[in-house]
């Protein structure tokens, strides 16, 4: 074959290869539908073809797991027996008081209540592994302003890590996070676990992050600090770049052309679609 035509057929070749899949998580599950974190909303995610559904996970009085973002109950997200409580003060069965899915929260209209659901345990959130071939993304909620609300960051990431390996998710579960103590003692305690370092720093280096956060192989910003020359200089390093939360097919696409490796988002259901009307999924 001439080079002339060895040059056209690579070029073709090149031209046909299709675009790296871009993965979907499901914040809170998918809280423009379904309460967040609540086992409606990881139901409805799942059934969607989400390919992650994320969670936040607190850790009540009595040392149980807890999916919740906030580390205090209160409206509009959830109304129990008093008009705040804080979940590391309350047992399992004082957080169960608490209704999570009878008020639909104002910021998505959308959202469809399910009276009467629960804060789930993480137990529950992993039994529904079996619905499917998605992965988890658990985000530890420690803060280092407010010690009193969580266990220690070793103490809380091996109650974490001895869950996830209870149920045998290791190669399922990415455990992210803003207090990176938390994760250099995920790393510690099982090297095998994905690892990803939160961020809303506009001055961080997604690298430099990722080093500190136990090596994560994955950084996680906040949408609107990526570009495509942050992304291109973290893929060079061997990272992924899963960016949070773009809820609109601008912002969709800002992240596309970024060449992001995954999206997390209030509505996994549209951005699926967004990305078939696109020809990437």
């Amino acid at each position: 074959m001439r080079p002339a035509v060895l040059l056209i057929t690579a070029c073709l070749a090149i031209a046909a290869a299709p675009a790296p899949r871009i993965l979907v998580h499901g914040h809170r599950g998918a809280r423009a539908q379904r309460p967040e974190n609540t086992l409606p909303a990881f139901r409805y995610a799942i059934a969607q073809g989400t390919d992650v559904i994320e969670l936040d996970v607190h850790v009540t009085k009595d040392n149980v797991l807890v999916v919740s973002h906030d580390p205090t109950l209160h409206r509009p997200i959830c109304s129990g027996p008093r008009e705040r409580a804080a979940i590391h003060e309350l047992t399992l069965a004082e957080v169960r008081q608490w209704d999570c899915g009878s008020i639909q929260n104002p910021d998505f209209p959308a959202q469809q209540t399910v009276p009467g659901a629960r804060i789930p345990t993480l137990d529950e959130v992993f039994r529904l592994a079996p619905k499917g071939r998605f992965d988890f993304n658990v985000e530890i909620k420690s803060d280092p302003r407010h010690p009193e609300l969580s266990p220690a960051p070793g103490e809380f990431a091996r109650m974490v890590t001895a869950k996830i390996r209870q149920y045998k998710l290791e190669r399922r579960v990415i455990v992210q996070s803003f207090d990176y103590r938390t994760l250099v003692a995920v790393r510690q305690l099982a090297p095998e676990i994905r690892l990803s370092a939160l961020t809303a720093d506009k001055n961080g280096d997604f690298t430099t992050l990722a080093a500190q956060a136990g090596h994560a192989g994955i950084v996680s910003p906040y949408f609107q600090l990526v570009t495509p020359e942050k992304v291109e200089a973290a893929h060079k390093a061997g990272l992924q770049v899963v960016p949070w939360t773009p809820n609109t097919a601008a912002g969709w696409d800002s992240m596309i052309d970024a060449k992001v490796d995954a999206i997390i988002t209030d509505d996994p259901a549209a951005l699926i679609a967004h990305l078939k009307q696109r020809g990437l999924r």
